[in-house]
């Protein structure tokens, strides 16, 4: 298969190309060091001998990420688990998910569909503003992601997406990959999860050579989309984004740093998560096909939008959290049968601690970020008692 070279600079890494990446990387002081803090008794040369032996990248994410992530869910989470009832292990996909953790949300998933019976695990979308040092620029690339280029002029953005849109097409038709894109730029900070249409139109800007009259719904179905749900009992970056819900509140023109999002990344990794659930549902293939064809362009991709979200909403699992969050911003107990007495002074006692380690705040405004703590847990479930 010969890869086209203008897919070449958002690409991951090919075979060949590997072992001069990994040279590039194990010669990096900071790549070091953190390979050092990651495995303090694990003498450098070994695990630079067991990345020279992986071949492809598939073989480096079963060396290397697997068993790491195995061994960080055991001890920051309850579990994690995915349903795949509704699709078919056998085929490729574009999973479509809600955005809860900047590295985790692809990565468990890789081990997820591994663990399906998936015989790959999936391209990764990740945006270029996370991609500020090099070495973290080849890491990603070689374990599978894909760059979305961000910080463009408006003529060279249009030209990046349609590059990036046809490139996951070759992913799924040519390279017989599976994906994995958030619904939107960025997390969704008070977990009010919905889709950009701006991101399906993106995904319906190729069009094949020898088809140039296809239709976006066209296009779309030939990404076969799933969407994805991604529910966290705890989000170890509450607090976090409570902190900037005020900042943004109090200082005009507030914008996270590059500082700001190393912080989130390794607070989502390392922190604690509780039950974490990934639920699969059905390809929206056979929705498209239903589709009216005299449909509108000006509003096909809100409809589909909506129709994605139903499905993510749907299909969250909820936990005592979401429906005393719930009962607590509406100030009713309407859900009080989902929780016990004992679960809700556990949640509360969650919050305080979550409180109380928000610092560097100029102002605290505790019933301010409280309110805000409280909205993250109910609107997952505000959303699925919509959906259902």
């Amino acid at each position: 298969m010969t890869i086209p070279q203008k897919f070449d600079t958002i690409r991951p890494f090919e075979p060949e190309e590997l072992p001069e990446v990994f040279d590039r990387l194990l010669a990096d002081t900071q790549f070091q060091s953190v390979v050092k803090y990651l495995y303090p008794d694990v003498p450098f040369e070994m695990i630079a001998q067991k990345m020279r032996a992986c071949k492809t990248s598939m073989d480096f994410q079963l060396a290397f990420c697997y068993d790491f992530l195995k061994n960080l869910m055991a001890k920051a989470s309850k579990g994690f688990d995915m349903d795949v009832q509704s699709i078919d292990t056998s085929k490729r996909y574009t999973f479509l998910s809600n955005h809860r953790d900047i590295v985790l949300d692809s990565a468990l998933l890789d081990v997820l569909l591994v663990e399906a019976g998936f015989k790959t695990t999936c391209e990764i979308a990740i945006g270029d503003n996370l991609l500020s040092l090099p070495w973290v620029k080849d890491l990603v690339r070689v374990n599978k992601s894909f760059i979305v280029e961000r910080s463009l002029a408006p003529r060279q953005m249009l030209m990046a997406s349609k590059r990036l849109a046809e490139y996951m097409h070759f992913v799924i038709s040519e390279k017989k990959d599976n994906i994995w894109i958030a619904q939107r730029e960025g997390r969704a900070k008070d977990s009010n999860d919905r889709t950009q249409s701006a991101i399906l139109k993106m995904m319906a800007m190729a069009a094949a050579d020898n088809q140039p009259t296809e239709s976006p719904v066209e296009r779309l179905h030939q990404l076969h989309i799933v969407p994805l749900s991604i529910s966290y009992e705890f989000d170890p970056c509450d607090f976090l984004k409570a902190r900037e819900f005020q900042l943004k509140r109090d200082v005009e023109g507030w914008k996270k740093t590059k500082q700001d999002d190393l912080i989130s990344m390794r607070t989502g990794i390392l922190g604690y998560k509780g039950r974490v659930h990934y639920h699969c549902a059905a390809c929206i293939d056979e929705y498209l096909e239903q589709l009216p064809p005299d449909i509108s362009k000006s509003n096909v991709f809100d409809i589909i939008s909506k129709h994605i979200d139903e499905e993510i909403h749907r299909n969250y699992l909820l936990y005592p959290n979401n429906y005393i969050a719930l009962d607590m911003i509406s100030g009713t107990d309407a859900f009080c049968h989902e929780y016990t007495t004992k679960d809700k002074e556990c949640f509360m006692g969650y919050l305080n601690a979550q409180l109380a380690k928000i610092d560097n705040l100029p102002n605290k405004d505790e019933a301010f970020l409280m309110q805000q703590l409280l909205t993250m847990y109910a609107n997952p479930a505000v959303n699925y008692l919509a959906a259902r």
